[in-house]
């Protein structure tokens, strides 16, 4: 079969280069590869970097200054992908990867919103930790409605982004494509036995939206009331990473009852898993919060965030618990419950029932996609 008569999709993505966009993008282009080895199909990657995400069977153009500042970024989705795209030839499929809506000449456009900022109530203490953060919540929402009406489709992991995305975009619930993590990533996994020190965990980056002075005023609170012998915080920060982590060092890095363990590997991250009592996770926004899913396996208690993104990432646990992401007494009251023996607040959250345009593969995505 000739370039002519394959169909062509163009997955952008120029801007992805570490962390859990950087995964998609790779299970995305993946799953395109063996598409493209069927013979049907030519697939072309606009990327930062080929090395990271490379597969066979597919074209790369790489476009490394577009990450020096956000002009050149722009500039790259809304003139240079114009060009791109005339080069290419007909596209029957553009799929962007992150949440803008470049123009280009394409039978169809889909976006993946990867980015929840939109929706995040920052504080002035955010802009002086990362002024970048505060800007970024307001650039993305400015960027989801930017041509957003040219899209055949929207891609969300969450149904709460698709309710929200669709009232700030005005556009109906039947343009959006749920697509959560695949159910393959979480193993079942068996617990083991820890001391009799009751141990919480929070396993996340130095952001200042992961909201790690919230879990430190609650230990201190818990301290205060039953001292530091019986229980212990385990984060994994250690002041080192930014301004934002030495300031949570200055201020409870005298804490007893505190361990700032740094970043962990996979498997030392799985080993405090299996060692941890309960998995904290008072982050203020998130896509999907993927800890949450990965403690699940261990069937242990959790206590997180009241917000959307953790009532659907936890969705069929068996021992969780919401506190408010603003109170530190909430939190406190409740770690206290747990290291006293009372589980009371534990219960089971039901499972997600609006399952309208869901797929739970690249593969069913794609397909759904190009229908």
């Amino acid at each position: 079969m000739t370039i002519e008569t394959k169909k062509t999709i163009v997955v952008s993505a120029v801007n992805i280069r570490k962390g859990g966009t950087l995964t998609i993008l790779r299970d995305c282009l993946e799953c395109l590869s063996q598409l493209a080895a069927t013979g049907g199909y030519r697939v072309v990657a606009l990327v930062h970097r080929r090395e990271p995400v490379r597969y066979e069977g597919i074209e790369y153009i790489e476009l490394p200054w577009t990450v020096k500042n956000w002009g050149l970024r722009l500039w790259c989705e809304y003139v240079t992908m114009r060009g791109i795209s005339r080069r290419i030839g007909r596209v029957h499929l553009w799929l962007s990867l992150h949440d803008t809506t470049p123009r280009v000449e394409a039978d169809r456009q889909c976006v993946y919103c990867q980015t929840s900022f939109p929706f995040y109530r920052w504080s002035a203490r955010d802009f002086v930790f990362d002024y970048k953060i505060v800007l970024f919540a307001l650039f993305t929402r400015y960027a989801y409605r930017t041509r957003v009406k040219r899209n055949t489709y929207l891609v969300v992991q969450q149904h709460w982004l698709r309710r929200n995305i669709g009232r700030i975009c005005g556009l109906p619930q039947e343009r959006f494509v749920v697509a959560p993590p695949e159910k393959g990533t979480v193993r079942t996994a068996r617990a083991v036995k820890t001391s009799g020190v009751y141990t919480f965990l929070f396993a996340s980056t130095a952001d200042v939206h992961k909201n790690f002075e919230l879990l430190c005023r609650a230990a201190a609170m818990v301290e205060r009331m039953v001292g530091a012998g019986c229980f212990k915080v385990v984060v994994t920060v250690d002041g080192s990473e930014n301004r934002y982590s030495r300031w949570l060092l200055r201020r409870w890095g005298g804490l007893r009852s505190m361990d700032f363990v740094g970043f962990l590997s996979k498997e030392r991250l799985e080993e405090q898993y299996r060692m941890a009592d309960c998995l904290v996770f008072p982050s203020k926004v998130e896509t999907w919060g993927l800890p949450i899913s990965e403690f699940m396996a261990y069937d242990k208690p959790m206590l997180l965030s009241d917000l959307p993104y953790a009532h659907e990432t936890a969705a069929g646990s068996s021992q969780t618990a919401f506190f408010n992401p603003y109170r530190a007494a909430d939190l406190a009251h409740k770690m206290l419950q747990l290291v006293e023996g009372d589980r009371s607040i534990l219960h089971a959250v039901d499972m997600t029932c609006d399952e309208r345009n869901e797929v739970h593969s690249w593969n069913e995505l794609f397909e759904f996609l190009m229908q």
